[in-house]
């Protein structure tokens, strides 16, 4: 019988430091890759495992679950392969060059490997042998375990109840293989068996079928199966292996959306990454089981497992709590022009849908991530196709998809490759308002009304440090995330004809590279913390449209100390009204509203007070503490200068930096629509981006006219902050001069 151990502790040593001894999983990123600065170490580790001793007559692999980007295996100094990919698992065969006893692994891994995806992204690539590695031992023959990373058994189910089972085998071909199918509680239900010849070439194909299968049903009912093949010889089993499976039917409609076994399904949900605050990506199980249980919590039922694929316990819990999952892998942002790195995309999709046919809530295949941002090409569209292809033929039940930037044209090639797809939009975030999305929408699926539409991503910064009773964009305040979430929700309602939506994110991440916010080396768009201790505002107002266990949240209990103007309390609630009760005395009780309500004015005194929220009708509370004071709190608000991450100082002569803004004239302050208006600052304004941002080709100054419409109302000041454009505080103050020479016409 198949025997596996999990190695628990290697010696680890990179970049001419001292080796040590750690824990696996393990990274060597988990600090310096969340603290900023888009500095931490890139390159190899090497890691020295000791191996169990090997047992007479059997078989010995080892077994990895991911190791980023690349992994050189040795067993006592002889080479035994690479692999390639940070995300899936793979196996090397060990025996020939194991020894009786005092057996050594050694693995050199590389999270700098330049033509191995993912080479630049938003988020951190930890560096490491970051999930687990096992010993595998097993007789000589055996269920495959080197067909692309799984064990061998693929399962494909119809509604109907007929099941076909593919088995892979490696050794000898004798014996018999026998299939079980096994219900929820464990009795079987249907059989199947074959004897082995060498004929068939490692290949048996089983057929049985389930009478009156009971359908997996997404999160109302996610009922599971279960494949048992079991391979014997002389009424010995020489190993066994089993595959949760499910039977269901979905597609999508370009107008009405998804539908699950014949029934609209609405998907609305999450997208989702796996680091930890100090752990990166070496976690276990129960980081991926409490994440899972937060995602529950909130109502999700369909989870977007971005950017690359996700350890095997998270397929599996999606499979047990009926979480509809879009798979993908980490084809992003920047296209490699080398054979290499185009290979390394097809096997990368090979392994990812290998590795999770079998599971029911993979629904989709996602074949890329906001690819054009490094520019288009032929060659692009070709390695789009390929991918596209590869997938069909694998898997034709599921459809493909890609998540494509918010400026891609609809029309363009890459918005007709695959069967559905995703837009990333970002309005009211990082260009436009936020009521432009649901316009923004329309526009896109009108254009392309044959084409099922998803969105992909949305999202807004927000950090609990600060807060304000007027927030506005970029603030990076939770009154501002939660109101951006608000209108969201507000604009889904009436858009059917979306097939997913994914909140961006889940959880607050590590990206090395940012530092916005006050914050560095983190992106915040999480609507729970990154150390999963606290929820924000906006993870309550999708709780409130997506459960249905009664609920109640008073909204700004972080924003403390309340001055006048300041004393508005927001409660969300999936109930019908609610009571504000502050000191044990009711203040009113308003009606809910897209499940929300706001009291005016609350009357606060100086100092402590105990406010209460009481839905009406179920009786459930919650409460807060909110102080009276007289003046706001300069504390909750982050400064301007912190905001654009300039210190408004020469970086060559540190003499201070002066912003002027005269009276009558133009300035950085202006909106937008006001600078081009006048052909003498619009000069200005297209010289300053085609320089700062490289602009050289007709295309991409097209592309930025493109925009103008979305930051018409925006100051300049304003689209510098939320885009994120690399320019100095001394380009800034040297427009600014330029504007302010300017004299604004009189109207």
């Amino acid at each position: 019988m198949r025997e596996v151990t999990i190695l628990k502790k290697a010696s680890f040593s990179k970049a001419r430091e001292p080796c040590v001894e750690v824990a696996l999983p393990h990274t060597w990123n988990n600090l310096d890759g969340q603290d900023g600065g888009n500095d931490y170490y890139r390159g190899k580790g090497t890691y020295e495992i000791e191996l169990p001793k090997p047992a007479r007559g059997k078989r010995q692999y080892v077994q990895f679950e991911g190791a980023n980007h690349v992994a050189d295996v040795y067993c006592n100094g002889t080479y035994v392969g690479c692999h390639e990919g940070g995300f899936s698992t793979f196996r090397f065969e060990l025996t020939e060059h194991m020894r009786a006893d005092k057996n050594v692994l050694k693995v050199i891994v590389d999270n700098d490997a330049p033509e191995i995806y993912p080479q630049r992204a938003d988020f951190t690539f930890f560096g490491g042998l970051y999930r687990d590695v096992s010993f595998v031992e097993v007789e000589r023959t055996h269920f495959a375990l080197e067909k692309d990373g799984t064990n061998g058994v693929f399962v494909t189910p119809q509604d109907d109840g007929d099941t076909r089972a593919d088995v892979f085998l490696e050794g000898s071909l004798e014996g018999t293989v026998k299939l079980k199918i096994k219900n929820a509680g464990g009795q079987v239900v249907a059989s199947a068996e074959c004897d082995l010849d060498t004929s068939q070439e490692g290949h048996v194909v089983l057929e049985c079928k389930v009478e009156n299968p009971r359908p997996w049903d997404g999160r109302k009912d996610p009922y599971l199966y279960f494949a048992e093949a079991v391979l014997e010889q002389g009424g010995e089993i020489l190993d066994k292996v089993e595959a949760g499976y499910g039977y269901r039917s979905f597609h999508v409609d370009v107008e009405k959306g998804f539908f699950l076994n014949g029934k609209s399904y609405p998907l609305h949900g999450v997208s989702r990454h796996q680091d930890r605050e100090d752990k990166g990506w070496a976690i276990g199980k129960a980081e991926h089981e409490e994440d899972m249980r937060l995602i529950l919590e909130m109502g999700a039922n369909t989870i977007r497992l971005a950017h690359y694929q996700h350890d095997q316990h998270f397929y599996d819990l999606c499979d047990k709590e009926g979480m509809v999952a879009w798979a993908e892998i980490p084809f992003i942002s920047q296209f490699i022009h080398s054979k290499k790195a185009r290979q390394n995309t097809l096997d990368q999709m090979r392994e990812l849908i290998a590795q999770n046919y079998n599971h029911p809530s993979v629904c989709f295949w996602g074949i890329s991530n906001e690819i054009s941002m490094g520019g288009e090409s032929e060659e692009l569209y070709d390695n789009l196709r390929e991918l596209n292809a590869l997938a069909k033929k694998m898997d034709s039940s599921r459809p493909t998809t890609m998540a494509q930037l918010s400026l891609l044209d609809p029309e363009n090639v890459q918005a007709h490759i695959t069967d559905v797809q995703g837009y990333n939009i970002y309005l009211g975030w990082y260009i436009g308002e936020v009521d432009d999305n649901g316009r923004v929408l329309d526009e896109i699926h009108e254009k392309i009304p044959q084409r099922p539409l998803a969105l992909s991503e949305y999202g807004a910064d927000a950090l609990t440090t600060w807060h304000g009773a007027k927030p506005e964009n970029h603030d990076y305040t939770e009154e501002y995330q939660a109101e951006y979430h608000e209108e969201l929700l507000k604009c889904f309602e009436s858009r059917p004809y979306l097939w997913a939506t994914y909140v961006w994110n889940m959880f607050d991440f590590a990206a090395d590279a940012r530092d916005e916010g006050g914050c560095k080396g983190r992106n915040n768009k999480g609507l729970v913390t990154y150390d999963r201790k606290l929820k924000k505002d906006a993870f309550y107002i999708y709780q409130a449209y997506w459960t249905e266990e009664p609920m109640v949240h008073l909204c700004g209990r972080r924003f403390v100390d309340r001055a006048p103007g300041e004393r508005d309390v927001k409660v969300y609630t999936n109930g019908e009204a609610v009571t504000l009760l502050v000191n044990g005395e009711a203040v009113g009780t308003h009606t809910a509203e897209h499940h929300r309500c706001v009291f005016e004015n609350v009357p606060l005194k100086n100092g402590e007070n105990v406010v209460v929220a009481r839905e009406c009708g179920s009786g459930v509370e919650d409460r807060m503490v909110l102080n009276g004071v007289d003046v706001s709190n300069p504390g909750y608000r982050l400064a301007d200068d912190a905001v654009i991450g300039g210190n408004w100082f020469d970086e060559e002569t540190k003499e201070p930096l002066v912003l002027e803004y005269l009276e009558g004239c133009y300035s950085i302050k202006d909106t937008m629509g006001d600078i081009v208006k006048d052909s003498r600052t619009a000069a200005i304004l297209q010289e300053f981006f085609m320089k700062t941002q490289n602009m050289e080709e007709d295309r991409e100054m097209a592309q930025w006219e493109g925009t103008m419409e979305m930051v018409q109302k925006m100051s300049f000041l304003k689209v510098v902050k939320v885009t994120g454009m690399k320019c100095k505080p001394v380009e800034l103050v040297e427009i600014n001069r330029k504007l302010s020479q300017i004299k604004k016409e009189a109207v």
